[in-house]
């Protein structure tokens, strides 16, 4: 293999299984590999809002002229943006050398996808020469292959039913396995507003230093600005993140609790905190592009991210028509996902997605049917995100507005050309 694509190609077929949740395989590699972060590491898990999270981290601490590296996943178009090196993606030429190096040091290991290319990408940061590491777990937390990296502080961000085969049907199960992440007497920021007891039983059970949204930190605003405050610090008069959406108020807070908690070791200026909420960018985070009908398109995925968007959608004003394309896994509790948005939206437009995982848009288009009260609603079937759009912006009004949601894949197959490309092709100026 010499390409990046080769190497990916590779991993795919390199397990058994897709999913195989556990450390010890890829321990072994790490170790043989001589893998560590000689820098401060904050690790972020949750359901949701660990994207917006990260990427607030990175703008800020930017801002305060500090080297950063940050690993995200899945990626929306090109894999190289799962590693960011000082507020770059890393090359693809920088890659497939350090998926080299993986398959160098692990002989007879079976290693997944997402195994594989933690191993690469840690590799990546190590050799940085990095001040600050920001890791966002793929999946739970006790058994992610992130969580080889012991990390200086930890963010649990919103918890909610995602992935209940593997980690478990309701939040308390769910928020033991995110727990996994903490290390005792290390700082946890945990911004859900209302944490499962099984998170703060075991923040007391390890011995680390449990930081509660409400109790040790907190935001107040008003129509023009917002303000925080910590257990020793305070913020007042800011401007709004530029991330879309009121979630973003509560991923922000966990932010700036998180940077209290290590301003021993990596202190940042309030000009370095305004400065960075206001710049940050993530694409398909309630994301809107401009023209004419409006296009909204945001990963929203399960019942709790699609009823955030189904808030915010609410809070941008009156549109004659609501046209909503949708691609999403089959394992996803559909649904209430369905209950949720079903009264903002007048016409659909499902998609298949290119993943064995993905449910095929007759059987999105046949839950819709099985649930749906209203009468005045129409849908189509389509084979691939862009189709599907292209048939929305076809139908819609210039007064309209069109939301893509439901997976990364969704989201990520429209944003294929860019951004620019796709307002030129699609969007009347």
């Amino acid at each position: 293999m010499k390409t990046l694509q080769q190497w990916l190609d590779w991993c795919e077929q390199l397990h058994p299984v897709a999913i195989d949740m556990g450390l010890e395989r890829v321990k072994v590699v790490s170790d043989r590999m001589n893998l560590r972060l000689d820098c401060p590491v904050i690790t972020v898990a949750g359901t949701n809002g660990k994207g917006s999270t990260c990427a607030m981290l990175e703008a800020v601490l930017l801002q305060a002229g500090y080297r950063t590296g940050v690993y995200t996943s899945p990626h929306l178009v090109h894999f190289e943006e799962r590693c960011r090196l000082h507020g770059e993606s890393a090359s693809a030429e920088v890659f497939a050398e350090a998926f080299a190096a993986v398959e160098a040091a692990r002989g007879d290991v079976s290693l997944t996808y997402f195994e594989f290319s933690t191993l690469a990408i840690l590799r990546l940061m190590a050799q940085a020469e990095l001040d600050v590491a920001i890791l966002e777990v793929g999946m739970g937390g006790r058994l992610d292959a992130v969580n080889i990296i012991d990390a200086d502080c930890t963010i649990i961000t919103s918890i909610d039913i995602d992935h209940a085969a593997i980690l478990g049907h309701d939040r308390e199960t769910i928020g033991r396995e995110k727990a996994g992440v903490m290390r005792p007497g290390r700082p946890v920021i945990v911004s859900d507003p209302v944490a499962p007891q099984s998170v703060i039983d075991h923040a007391a059970a390890i011995g680390a230093e449990l930081w509660l949204f409400g109790r040790d930190f907190n935001y107040s605003g008003d129509k023009q600005q917002w303000a925080w405050a910590g257990r020793d610090r305070r913020y007042s008069g800011m401007a709004y993140p530029a991330l879309r959406g009121a979630n973003q108020l509560i991923n922000a807070s966990g932010v700036l609790a998180a940077l209290e908690s290590l301003r021993q070791r990596i202190p940042v200026t309030a000009q370095a905190v305004r400065n960075g909420m206001a710049m940050v960018e993530l694409p398909g985070r309630f994301q809107i592009v401009p023209g004419q009908p409006v296009l909204v398109l945001d990963v929203a995925h399960n019942p709790h991210s699609v009823a955030a968007l189904a808030v915010n959608l609410d809070a941008m004003g009156f549109y004659p028509t609501t046209h909503a394309v949708l691609g999403a896994m089959a394992d996803k509790d559909l649904l209430p996902m369905f209950q949720r948005i079903n009264p903002l939206v007048d016409r659909w437009y499902f998609t298949d997605l290119p993943l064995p995982r993905a449910a095929r848009a007759t059987d999105l288009q046949q839950i819709w049917h099985g649930q749906n009260a209203r009468t005045d609603t129409a849908s189509s079937v389509h084979t691939e995100p862009m189709q599907a759009l292209s048939a929305a912006i076809a139908a819609a009004d210039p007064a309209d507005r069109i939301i893509v949601f439901g997976s990364f894949h969704t989201v990520g197959g429209v944003l294929t050309d860019g951004i620019p490309r796709l307002q030129a092709k699609h969007l009347s100026p």
